[in-house]
């Protein structure tokens, strides 16, 4: 391990950014999980649109890729559009 300040500085920062964006992934996988869950169309139309708002923000901030936030928002538009 670095021994002069500002390697202590960036291993602390490096360790909080490790925890946040493993609590976003989480948040995200859970609110994912949740929409696929339903099978009420209008149910998963709200939890939908709250699941593609944070997918664009985790999208935004970096958190996961764009790419990958456009893959997810798709796949679970499809799920919901094909509920009765």
């Amino acid at each position: 391990m670095a021994h002069h300040k500002s390697a202590i500085r960036r291993i602390r920062k490096s360790e909080q950014q490790r925890l946040r964006n493993k609590h976003y992934k989480s948040m995200m996988r859970t609110m994912i999980k949740k929409v696929l869950a339903l099978s009420e169309k209008e149910a998963a139309e709200k939890q939908l649109r709250e699941t593609v708002s944070v997918l664009d923000k985790l999208a935004a901030k970096g958190i996961i890729h764009r790419n990958k936030a456009a893959n997810q928002k798709a796949r679970l538009t499809k799920y919901v559009n094909k509920l009765a």
